[in-house]
């Protein structure tokens, strides 16, 4: 059965309950892009009446091991004759009183989870539900092994490293303590203390086949739609891409790995303080299929332009002269692709975190401008 004519026997009033908003208004009032994209008043609450359709949540994708033997129920510790389910992606998703023909994907970078795209670490609406405000039906999900996807067949040893610094300057809120002057990152230590507590281990190994695969299978569940990655997830995107035709648009956020190339035209790999960043190589064939639909990457602020001993900044360097050189190979075959790094159009302070900063309504009209410009909205 497919996800997207699933209907869960809510009324529009049970679902407004269920995600917390009163009844009133539908995403079918937000008419022009960014009009509910911000709470009424600051802080948590004080937002926009929302209704919806449908709500529901699903696992897709995955793997069942078995171990070799007979099941006993008189002695159901001993694992022979079982199975384990796991390596499946874990899927919530909302459907608007009036939805627009195509779907959004919400795939989360690393260390993350679909919780970021819910809400910003200062408790303003994220894109889930400014997009959702935008009468597009969105698939929230959490990839496997993270996350409520956690069940693994692949067991690892859970990162209990302090490294809370480190990834603070790798995702440009600024250089600790301090945040970028002029930067979106929301102020203030209670802001930092939630993004810091929405950060996850992997509960099994990163697979790059696994996750593709699970996304893959959530396009073949919901038939065409938009898929929208951030950071680690770019990678894993373009390879789910290749893999699935259903995909008919990506919107890349600040994609950190896997740029691939087609066989004998990789670019030489781009050292860093950080360390190298080197490309992938496809198979011409497979490559095509990224020339087949519209993509759109975007970078925020404070990347350098030239080599830096601060790590967390030339990490990103290397990596938008990757995508430029990736999106450069995609219109050379014939694509449609584009990047935009936002301070070159004007947008300035942007982080990592572009869904969730400061201006995230601007960037969302980014977005929403993109995809109606290309048909898709």
């Amino acid at each position: 059965m497919k996800r997207r004519n699933v209907i869960l026997g809510l009324t529009s009033a049970a679902a407004t309950s269920a995600v917390g908003f009163a009844s009133g208004a539908d995403a079918s009032d937000a008419g022009s892009y960014g009009q509910f994209g911000m709470p009424a008043e600051g802080g948590r609450g004080g937002f926009a009446p929302l209704t919806i359709r449908e709500q529901g949540g699903f696992a897709v994708g995955g793997t069942v091991t078995t171990t070799p033997g007979t099941f006993d129920p008189r002695n159901p510790t001993n694992p022979a004759g079982q199975t384990l389910h796991g390596d499946h992606a874990r899927v919530f998703y909302q459907v608007p009183v009036r939805p627009r023909k195509l779907p959004l994907v919400l795939w989360h970078g690393y260390k993350q989870s679909g919780v970021g795209w819910g809400t910003t670490p200062d408790g303003r609406e994220g894109f889930q539900t400014i997009f959702l405000r935008r009468r597009f039906t969105v698939y929230t999900l959490d990839q496997p092994r993270r996350g409520s996807a956690g069940q693994t067949t692949v067991g690892t040893t859970t990162d209990t490293a302090t490294s809370d610094q480190w990834f603070y300057n790798q995702f440009r809120f600024g250089l600790w303590p301090d945040l970028y002057p002029g930067g979106q990152f929301p102020k203030g230590e209670e802001a930092r203390e939630q993004f810091f507590r929405s950060m996850l281990p992997d509960t099994g190994p990163i697979d790059g086949d696994v996750l593709a695969d699970s996304v893959s299978a959530l396009f073949d569940e919901i038939n065409q739609g938009i898929l929208v990655t951030h950071s680690h997830a770019g990678g894993f995107g373009w390879d789910a891409t290749m893999k699935n035709p259903n995909i008919k648009a990506v919107v890349a956020l600040e994609p950190g790995s896997g740029f691939v190339f087609p066989d004998g035209e990789v670019p030489e790999p781009m050292p860093s303080s950080a360390g190298t960043l080197a490309g992938e190589a496809v198979p011409l064939k497979e490559f095509r299929r990224l020339t087949k639909i519209p993509i759109v990457v975007y970078y925020g602020d404070n990347i350098p332009t030239e080599p830096t001993d601060i790590a967390g900044r030339d990490n990103w360097r290397v990596r938008l002269a990757m995508a430029r050189l990736f999106v450069d190979a995609i219109n050379r075959h014939g694509g449609d692709a584009s990047l935009v790094h936002l301070p070159e159009i004007g947008i300035k302070g942007n982080t990592h975190f572009l869904f969730s900063d400061l201006n995230n309504v601007q960037i969302a009209d980014r977005i929403s401008d993109f995809l109606a410009t290309k048909g898709l909205a």
